[in-house]
């Protein structure tokens, strides 16, 4: 008997999993932000419908069944049950309907990436390996224009034109990551927060950066987007570990 059969409309049941197991470990590491902030998932082929987490349930607390689907091109999705809130609707379906390349996106407020935000200069030098992975691959947004309701969250949007840029450091407000998986958006959303919480600590010292040349944290990005299988691992392990405790995240 299929996945599908034992629980009715769970389409897309292993995509499911994995984004529930990533909100759970999100809160762990404590890069949530009470019951706000979002993770979507496209599941057609134009990236216009997306699973979402329900409306203002705690990450630690999502489990694969309580995802919805969301129709970037339906405004009638407000009005569902668990319906995302309008500055989910804003930004999520902005990108969903103006970025098809991103296939899974997450939105949090994380500590270190926040704080990197709310630097008048908000640039990630690389001064340490993680920060090489996003050398040249950030975008920017200065123009922060309150709560990312649908024109906002359209503007964000199209500050995504280029494929290679897959962090925005959204000034004044937090980041939003996309990729291809939940495994490679994850494991990009991770490192990027770590990479700035080495940076915050090295500038609390007061002594001089230590940055590295530009065609040597070139040449380390690609060396780490050509690292094998290294997202997909990330997650099966943090699975592997809530599955050890019990946790109900696949349910």
């Amino acid at each position: 008997m299929s996945v599908t059969e034992i629980r009715p409309n769970m389409e897309n049941w292993q995509e499911r999993v994995d984004l529930a197991a990533a909100f759970r470990w999100t809160a762990r590491l404590n890069m949530h932000e009470a019951v706000a902030n979002h993770f979507s998932l496209a599941i057609n082929d134009d990236g216009t419908q997306f699973l979402m987490n329900p409306n203002q349930m705690h990450f630690s607390r999502i489990k694969a069944s309580d995802l919805i689907v969301v129709d970037a091109n339906d405004p009638d999705t407000l009005s569902g049950p668990d319906a995302p809130d309008p500055t989910a609707w804003g930004l999520h379906g902005g990108l969903h309907r103006h970025c098809p390349h991103a296939r899974c996106a997450m939105h949090v407020h994380s500590p270190y990436a926040t704080a990197l935000a709310s630097l008048a200069d908000s640039r990630l030098p690389p001064v340490d390996q993680n920060a090489c992975m996003f050398f040249d691959r950030v975008v920017i947004d200065e123009n922060y224009g309150g709560l990312a309701f649908e024109e906002e969250g359209v503007r964000c949007a199209q500050l995504f034109d280029d494929p290679r840029k897959k962090v925005m450091v959204m000034g004044n407000h937090g980041i939003m990551v996309i990729g291809d998986t939940v495994a490679d958006t994850f494991n990009r959303m991770f490192y990027f927060e770590r990479a700035c919480q080495t940076y915050l600590l090295a500038l609390q010292t007061g002594r001089p950066l230590r940055v590295l040349p530009d065609d040597v944290a070139e040449k380390t990005a690609r060396e780490i987007e050509d690292y094998p299988e290294q997202d997909l691992r990330h997650l099966a392990e943090l699975k592997a570990i809530l599955d050890e405790e019990g946790a109900t995240y696949a349910q």
